[in-house]
């Protein structure tokens, strides 16, 4: 939750075509908080 509100709440674009793009790049950053915290798990064996 936090780094939802790092991103901020808010568009800070005025065009619809560079809000859309920008809500796609904040999808890829929170995207890639939760992969990175994921754990990778090994079998050993």
């Amino acid at each position: 939750m936090n780094c939802i509100k790092l991103l901020g709440q808010r568009l800070a674009v005025r065009n619809f075509d560079r809000q859309v793009a920008e809500v796609q790049i904040c999808a890829v950053i929170l995207n890639g908080f939760t992969a990175l915290g994921i754990p990778q798990t090994v079998t050993i064996g």
